[in-house]
């Protein structure tokens, strides 16, 4: 997922604007003279002044009071907000069509590409991807400021695994951070679900059927475990579907499920064939 045509250009406009305004206030790179002249130079010169721009916030501060490029106060405004922005390296995980993940630490961020997504910038077949860049608030979204680097990593399975395990715990848990904007930094929430199908009465009634199973000394010695797993099963279910922020209930009952299978396990293993 990407900007479209033309917020991507409004974000260069103000990028590059923002960092000429850099370059010459700091004289970095003295031959460039001019706004076309910066957004043309190399990536290697950009660095320079980027690395000196969010070394520094006052630097916004000061483009937005001198507005050299006469921007209105909307554009303004988008270019203040850049003081949120989140620096440093992350772990690229998986790219989605609504967002690219980004993880920083225990922080997983929602990102958008600029002119191009970033299947188009990397191939998913380098994922995880360790890179430096800087995060910006735009429009409402996430950004990366069109600067990256990336690392020459290989990770194992097991960093794999715990990328994935972030991402998957930041899903399930409503937190991916889709802003940074102040209005709304911080106030990640559970969204609202629509209304969903009430599992209980069909739960109440497989119980009521599941306590008839009964294994016995005449039976293969598999059923009794298995009629076990059944009953313990159905109470997970139920509790799930009516105290679901009852983890510790949670925990107990499945508890019982593991232990029901785990009397299966054992009695499957013992069988001689």
């Amino acid at each position: 997922m990407r900007l479209s045509e033309h917020d991507a250009k409004l974000f260069f406009d103000l990028m590059w604007a923002l960092q000429y305004f850099v370059n010459q206030k700091l004289k970095i790179h003295t031959n460039i003279k001019s706004l076309d002249d910066y957004a043309k130079c190399s990536s290697e010169e950009k660095f320079e002044v980027r690395k000196a721009l969010y070394a520094d916030k006052k630097l916004i501060d000061s483009f937005i009071q001198e507005n050299p490029q006469n921007f209105s106060e909307e554009k303004l405004s988008i270019v203040s907000n850049w003081k949120n922005f989140i620096e440093g390296d992350f772990h690229i995980e998986r790219i989605l069509n609504r967002y690219t993940v980004f993880i920083k630490g225990a922080d997983v961020y929602g990102v958008l590409g600029l002119y191009q997504g970033f299947d188009e910038l990397v191939h998913r077949s380098h994922l995880p991807l360790y890179v430096q860049t800087v995060l910006l608030p735009f429009k409402g979204k996430i950004v990366y400021d069109g600067l990256f680097q990336a690392y020459n990593i290989y990770f194992g399975g097991g960093i794999k695994r715990n990328l994935k395990e972030s991402y998957m715990k930041a899903k399930q848990n409503n937190r991916i951070i889709e802003s940074l904007d102040p209005t709304q930094k911080g106030t990640q929430k559970k969204k609202l679900s629509k209304p969903f199908k009430n599992w209980l009465p069909e739960l109440n009634e497989l119980a009521g059927k599941a306590k008839k199973l009964r294994g016995s000394s005449e039976h293969p010695a598999i059923y009794s475990p298995a009629f076990s797993l059944v009953k313990a099963s159905i109470e997970f279910a139920q509790l799930s579907v009516s105290d679901s922020d009852d983890l510790d209930h949670l925990y107990k009952s499945l508890r019982k499920v593991e232990r029901a299978l785990s009397k299966s396990n054992t009695v499957l293993n013992r069988d001689e064939y």
